[in-house]
Order: C-alpha cells, then sequence, then structure tokens
C-alpha cells in the first residue's frame, strides 16, 4: 500500500518569543514491512537541524530557532509504501530489550480498576490473550474523535466513557503490562479512525511483545491488529516519549497550536 502524508503543524504566540528548541520525531523509518519513498521536513523560518537518534532508536530532529519568533509552521511530507505482516514488525532499529517495556510511567501507572480490567481476559496463549485485550479495550469505549487531551494518563481515560486512540493505546499497555507482557506506545500515520480527508493529530496504537514472534501492532482503536494501512514512525513506553513534537520556547505570552493532516492510500 502507498501512503501519502502531508503534515503540518503552526504555532503561533501572543508575544515574540526569544529562542525555541525542538525535539522532533516525524521521520519514519524504513523496516521490512515500510519502505520511505520520499520525505520531506520544512520549517518556514530559519532553523538550525541536528538529525540523530533517541534511546529507543527513533529518528529524531533537534530544531533551533533564533528570535524574535512571532509563529512557525513545521511541515512533513512524503509517501511510505507499506506490506502486509499480520501485524508482527519486522526489521525494526531495537537498540532495547523487550523487558524495558515494562516499564510504568506516570502516563502508564495501573490502578485497580484498570489491573481488575486485564485479569478478566481469559487465560490462553499470549497472542490470543492480547487479542483478546485489544478488542476489550475497543469496545470499552465509544471513539473521541477530537484533539487527544494532553497529557491523560491511561487511569484518568479508562474512567471516560469517550477516549482518543492516544489514550485508548495507553489503556491497553498498562493493561498488558499488568500481564507481565512488554508493550509500548507507538506514533504514526494512518487513515483509520479518520473523519473525511483530515484528522486533527497523528494516529498512535500500541505493539506488545510476544517471545517467537517479536513485536506485534495492536490498535484498539479499530480493535485489531494494525495492517498496511499504518506508517510507524516512533515508539516509547507512552505517548509523551513518542511525541511527534516536543520542546520549550523562552519568551512571554501564550502559545496556539494547529495541526492539519492529511493521509490518503492507494494501491501499489
Amino acid at each position: 500500500m502507498r501512503l501519502s502524508v502531508d503534515h503540518r503543524t503552526t504555532y503561533r504566540f501572543s508575544s515574540p518569543q526569544a529562542r525555541l528548541t525542538q525535539l522532533l520525531r516525524l521521520i519514519p523509518d524504513g523496516t521490512h514491512d515500510q519502505s520511505v519513498a520520499s520525505w520531506n521536513l520544512h520549517v518556514d523560518c530559519d532553523a538550525r537541524l541536528r538529525h540523530g537518534r533517541d534511546g529507543f532508536g527513533n529518528r529524531t530532529t533537534m530544531l533551533y530557532v533564533e528570535g524574535p519568533i512571532e509563529s512557525i509552521e513545521i511541515a512533513v511530507s512524503g509517501e511510505v509504501l507499506t506490506h502486509s505482516s499480520n501485524g508482527v514488525v519486522h526489521g525494526a532499529h531495537e537498540p532495547l530489550p523487550p523487558a524495558v517495556f515494562l516499564r510504568a510511567t506516570p502516563l502508564t501507572t495501573p490502578d485497580a480498576d484498570i489491573a481488575a480490567f486485564a485479569s478478566a481476559i481469559p487465560e490462553g496463549d499470549p497472542i490470543t490473550r492480547l487479542h483478546a485485550l485489544n478488542l476489550a479495550v475497543h469496545r470499552r469505549f465509544a471513539l473521541d474523535r477530537g484533539r487527544a487531551v494532553a497529557g491523560r494518563s491511561a487511569i484518568a481515560a479508562f474512567s471516560q466513557g469517550a477516549a482518543s486512540p492516544r489514550d485508548m493505546a495507553q489503556v491497553f499497555i498498562t493493561a498488558a503490562r499488568v500481564l507481565d507482557v512488554p508493550a509500548r506506545y507507538v506514533s504514526g500515520y494512518s487513515p483509520v479512525c479518520a473523519v473525511g480527508a483530515g484528522r486533527p493529530a497523528p494516529h498512535g496504537w500500541a505493539e506488545a511483545y510476544v517471545a517467537g514472534l517479536g513485536w506485534v501492532a495492536f490498535d484498539p482503536c479499530t480493535g485489531l491488529s494494525a495492517d498496511e494501512a499504518y506508517a510507524r514512525v516512533a515508539v516509547a513506553l507512552d505517548s509523551a516519549g513518542a511525541a511527534p513534537v516536543a520542546g520549550s520556547r523562552l519568551g512571554e505570552g501564550e502559545e496556539m497550536l494547529d495541526v492539519d493532516l492529511h493521509v490518503d492510500r492507494s494501491g501499489q
């Protein structure tokens, strides 16, 4: 499948900023299951860019801008070719052992309700139980199609009747770890769970580690494994660690964020 992506993030400031420093996770990596046919990163002002990788193996770009800055647009566009793999991830850059992804974070710490929810999933072989967990998370929530609430934990999301794809993924990750399964958050691009041609943010789903198979992708938004309609960009212990844009600014005033994203798919 060919996925075409146009993703624009615009920051506007009520007062000019003296300096911006941003960590971008906006460049997908090639694996056995996806090939990056073309990809462009553009910033609409004079900026210094430094490319590298973070501790999870994600491709990163450090962006430095000296002010005064009233607004900045960060845009990526390109095409990714994907192949069916039944959700199993092959050939990804993996600098860390799976056991690292058993570690809880403030966003993925379980409470008694999540622990009970996870423990109620019938026992069975690991992959069957994970599919059952994925479907259980999918059925628990109505889909919130708005922009995800920044910093919302799995505990906070679990108490709601509706959840964003990011919230559902974090609930799945938290519950999987209760079952002693390494699990991680994935940010990337997919047209699933979108309304119309655009969506308010990149998509988020989960991967869980199964001995003998490796990392397997699960999307509670659909209740299914991720397929060739997904382009993975970054992984981390939670959504904060895989955020497409994160950083700091030096200056007074308010910050306004606008995100425009279009993902189209076609046969190869």
